[in-house]
């Protein structure tokens, strides 16, 4: 399978587009003052237990408290609280975990008021971002991510990811993390390491074993709120995550991140570098690879399949609800092969668009009936190979009598919702436009204000293509016209996102000239 990464940097927010096969797959966004993510490890704070939810809420300095519930605890909440209090008080001054006793789990099933009590000082990680008006949500088991490995403090387990098929290498791997694994700290084994040598794999648990000296170090003599560790931003931690070998693309249109970029590819994958280009196109980089021809196709209620047929995706509060359709333009010579052909077309599609909008919850999906049963398995099957490439946590339970699929999905962001219809920028919303015969002049107007105010200004004139089309459309048309008016270049761009007869001028790509009618 073809992969792609495509990340635009404008006005101080990053966009990262994830291309599997030239369709957009997932869409993140990030904006550069963001001072929250999920894997940030912070000192809390209790400030109340709640006893009903079996859970506690804990200042992290954010305006809402987080939430910590009983089952994010984790076994080793008794070792946290423990090492918490005695690096602050200055009676475990090693980073080391050899000579911390570690202590006894939790029961799994117990209450929040038998673990915890009110102004405990706890190490906790945000698990998830705020969704609607919940806080974050976190989590007492400590992780310290890298690439091939992740360090969990407080255990000596290890794990290997289960991606790794085969028994020769996953006995290799844990004999080799098994020998350099410090005491009482447990390792994951991620995909990643798959084949990596052990110098390898010893020069990443250094660095990681690095970051948890650095908290440490923060925690000693500290008062909470406080954050101890910083997880990478969300463009690193994809990269991190995501690029493996089979990358056939990463462009980047902000020269900053492809240096970023091109450092880690370098350390870590150094076959890979030839993947990465900086784009310095004038146009969007998402208008050129048409991520926002597909965002604008994707996004809303209905989505359409290339036969015809279509899915309806409706939220509710407590599930999503998508309804498969055949369509008019089905073939439907022999109704049961039909309605499989248009199911296992849906289940793709859907499988996309939970991806793409991260939909989490409970998912219920009503397939077009079949009376075969092994249709109804092989449907099944097909979803959970459409679902394997989720990174997401989910579960497929296989079709009801009634003929319903259900799908729990768990998400760590809130859901992405982007309202596709628009305004109508030239009438907005009434109905009526100015004539469209006057709109050069209307143009020209302005842009003789602008070169009569603003003389030392290069103005930029930012249309609809179908707009930029007809001005530019003689060669001695109206740049030229324009050029030996007021003996300056006009540039002209187009921009897909603007109305029929909308107009901008900028006196760069990013500075609006504001004019009052």
């Amino acid at each position: 399978m073809e992969k792609e990464l495509i990340i635009s940097s404008h006005q101080g927010t990053v966009e990262i587009a994830l291309l599997e096969n030239k369709k957009l797959v997932e869409l993140h966004k990030q904006k550069s003052n963001t001072h929250y993510n999920v894997g940030d490890i912070f000192l809390g704070q209790v400030r109340k237990l709640m006893p009903g939810l079996n859970a506690a809420f804990v200042d992290i300095g954010h305006s809402k408290e987080a939430f910590l519930h009983y089952t994010d605890m984790g076994p080793v909440l008794n070792s946290v609280k423990k090492y918490t209090h005695e690096v602050i008080h200055g009676i475990h001054t090693s980073s080391g975990l050899e000579h911390f006793e570690i202590q006894p789990e939790i029961h799994k099933n117990g209450k929040v008021s038998q673990v915890l009590e009110k102004k405990n000082l706890l190490l906790v990680q945000i698990l998830k971002e705020p969704i609607s008006t919940k806080g974050h949500r976190l989590s007492c088991e400590i992780t310290i991510p890298g690439r091939f490995i992740v360090l969990t403090p407080f255990s000596n387990a290890i794990a290997i990811s289960k991606k790794i098929a085969s028994s020769d290498e996953r006995d290799r791997l844990f004999n080799l993390v098994e020998s350099i694994r410090p005491k009482n700290f447990g390792i994951v084994v991620r995909t990643a390491a798959e084949g990596r040598k052990v110098a390898e794999l010893h020069e990443e648990m250094n660095l990681l074993l690095e970051k948890w000296k650095h908290i440490h170090q923060q925690l000693v003599k500290a008062k909470p709120p406080i954050k101890l560790l910083s997880e990478v931003d969300k463009t690193s931690g994809l990269i991190r995550d995501i690029v493996t070998k089979n990358f056939s693309g990463i462009h980047v249109n902000d020269f900053d991140l492809y240096l970023a970029i091109k450092n880690y590819l370098q350390t870590n994958l150094p076959e890979k570098g030839s993947i990465l280009h900086h784009f310095k196109g004038t146009k969007s980089i998402f208008d050129v690879h048409g991520i926002k021809r597909q965002i604008k196709s994707s996004f809303g209620n209905t989505s359409t399949l290339p036969s015809g047929a279509y899915i309806v995706i409706d939220k509710t509060e407590a599930m999503h609800v998508i309804d498969v359709n055949s369509g008019p333009k089905v073939q439907k010579l022999d109704q049961e092969n039909a309605a499989l052909q248009v199911n296992l077309e849906a289940a793709e599609e859907i499988a996309r668009q939970v991806r793409l909008r991260d939909i989490g919850g409970l998912i219920v999906i009503d397939f077009i009936d079949m009376k075969s049963n092994e249709n109804k398995v092989e449907l099944y099957k097909q979803m959970r190979d459409f679902m394997s490439f989720d990174r997401s946590q989910h579960t497929i339970l296989p079709l009801s009598k009634f003929g319903l699929m259900q799908i729990t999905r768990q998400r760590e962001k809130q859901e992405m919702n982007i309202d596709t219809t628009e305004t109508c920028p030239c009438c907005n919303g009434n109905g009526k436009v100015n004539p469209t015969i006057l709109l050069v002049d209307q143009i020209e107007s302005k842009l003789d204000f602008i070169m009569k105010t603003r003389p030392a200004k290069q103005p930029i004139l930012m249309t609809h293509p179908y707009i930029c089309a007809f001005l530019k459309k003689d060669w001695f048309g109206y740049p030229w016209k324009w050029y030996w008016k007021y003996q300056k270049r006009i540039k002209i761009v187009e921009d897909q996102d603007m109305g029929m007869i909308e107009f901008r001028f900028y006196d760069g790509p990013e500075d609006e000239i504001r004019l009052n009618d």
